[in-house]
């Protein structure tokens, strides 16, 4: 008979929840420790004055990630939650009365394209065949492999397209259109990988594919109703869940993890596994514990930080889509400000979401309730007034772009940045997304998701394999857990 194990989680983010559900399945004892008062991670929900707000990610894409981790507990996602496909998929804005419209299908982007560009839509429906092909590779095969061992990247399909490891997607998207517009539309999907388009390998053109080819989608009432659909899973499986359980050490006897202290209690446990921020968890142990000093963090290229505002407005605001980007100024500068010379940008590029557009739960009715996110470099200086200044300049140009008076129609408005992301989630240099997809922070060279130093220690989520972002995320939960399970068996 197979031995059951005590299994304790830090962090209750998308792979946590991922991870309690596999391991539990498998017949594990699990408990799910988080710091907040509610679960989800970055993912948590806020509800003020009759608003709804996904705090965190907004953008549902690759559903077929989702349907797959759903799939391996002979569930649907239907099972949890209704899925619609946003038409159009989002705008963005270059001017007032300037803007290009994504549509929801293929067909429809091509003639966007052609209009702009002569000659484009041919291109494009070839670039994103090439795309396909790539996403096919990485996301059915790549990615669900656990980053032990270089030998994971070479297959007979990598192998036909190793120049794209070598290359860039700026590059490569740069050979292909001329039309600066249509080029940023193309590098912006990257920016999910945490890394400028000039460090992201054209291989990760997969992004494109999952833009343009399987379309954005939302969840019926919020990205939360998959943190909803995932604990509802969990609940099923048996798994328990802590919340206000702070983690305050990770015991270690014999260089093996032996339990937590939480709250001030020590519970004994057979392996922890960390879904919280990797350099925070490794603080958790004593200096001759840690796998990576602080010399390497400081030496990774991480994903940006980003300045949000959760704004409730008493009025329905026009001119506007589901989703919204704002590229009015310079795109590169703005990259520049957060990578290479890190500094609060002069001219901010900003994103906007109205979830009420799709979702009627969201305000009011009547109302509106909106989602600005200002990039960052992580590290950033983050003052009460900086915020207050940028959200004034971003809510100029809203203004401008969309051609209505909004401001005055504020009722309700809360910022989170920086030192929220710090305070909140342990984030290392508040950064929003983790460590960044580039070259050499990919795969095998991310933190490992085994301790090197701890026995029955383990790591899951956007800093480890595979990297940021919710898709990401879920598959790291699953590799985690295989080679946990993996563990025991050999023992």
């Amino acid at each position: 008979m197979k031995e059951i194990k005590k299994i304790a989680i830090i962090g209750s983010g998308f792979s946590s929840l991922a991870a309690s559900c596999y391991l539990a399945q498998s017949g594990h004892d699990v408990t799910v420790y988080e710091k907040n008062p509610t679960i989800g991670g970055r993912a948590r929900q806020l509800k003020m004055e009759g608003f709804t707000f996904d705090m965190g990610p907004s953008w549902y894409w690759m559903p077929d990630v989702f349907d797959r981790f759903f799939a391996d507990f002979d569930k649907k996602t239907s099972d949890y939650y209704e899925l619609i496909k946003l038409s159009p998929a989002y705008r963005v804005y270059y001017g007032i009365d300037d803007f290009i419209t994504i549509a929801d299908n293929l067909t429809d982007i091509i003639f966007a394209f052609e209009a702009i560009e002569k000659g484009s839509g041919t291109i494009l429906n070839d670039f994103m065949a090439e795309a396909k092909s790539n996403y096919d590779i990485a996301i059915k095969d790549l990615v669900y492999r656990p980053g032990v061992s270089p030998l994971e990247l070479i297959t007979v399909e990598t192998a036909k397209k190793v120049g794209q490891f070598f290359s860039n997607i700026s590059k490569d998207v740069r050979k292909k259109f001329k039309n600066e517009r249509l080029i940023q539309i193309l590098e912006f999907p990257v920016l999910f990988l945490g890394a400028k388009p000039s460090d992201t390998p054209s291989f990760y053109s997969f992004m494109n594919y999952a833009d343009f080819g399987l379309g954005t989608w939302h969840p019926k009432t919020g990205m939360f109703d998959v943190v909803r659909a995932m604990e509802s899973l969990a609940l099923e499986l048996g798994v328990k869940f802590k919340t206000n359980s702070n983690i305050e050490k990770i015991i270690v006897n014999n260089k093996t993890a032996k339990g937590l202290l939480v709250n001030g209690e020590t519970i004994a446990s057979d392996l922890i596994l960390s879904g919280a921020d990797y350099h925070h968890t490794e603080t958790l142990l004593d200096q001759e514990h840690r796998a990576y000093s602080e010399k390497y963090w400081e030496s990774r290229v991480f994903a940006p930080s980003s300045l949000l505002f959760y704004v409730g407005f008493n009025k329905k605001i026009e001119n506007i889509s589901h989703h919204a980007l704002f590229f009015d100024v310079d795109f590169y500068q703005h990259a520049k400000d957060i990578y290479d010379e890190p500094q609060w940008p002069k001219e901010p590029l900003f994103y906007a979401n109205f979830p009420s557009v799709t979702d009627k739960t969201a305000a009011p009715e009547g109302m509106e309730s909106g989602f600005f996110l200002v990039p960052l470099a992580p590290g950033i200086n983050d003052t009460e007034a900086l915020r207050e200044e940028y959200f004034d300049k971003i809510m100029d140009r809203f203004e401008t772009l969309t051609k209505q008076s909004v401001k005055n129609n504020i009722i309700f408005k809360q910022s989170f940045c920086k030192n929220d992301f710090v305070s909140e989630y342990n984030s290392y240099k508040g950064n929003a997304y983790g460590m960044a997809n580039t070259l050499l922070q990919t795969a095998f060279l991310r933190p490992k998701l085994k301790s090197k130093k701890v026995k029955n220690l383990y790591f899951t989520g956007q800093l480890t394999v595979p990297g940021p972002g919710v898709p990401p995320a879920l598959i790291s939960g699953k590799l985690v857990s295989e080679l946990i399970n993996k563990q025991f068996s050999e023992q």
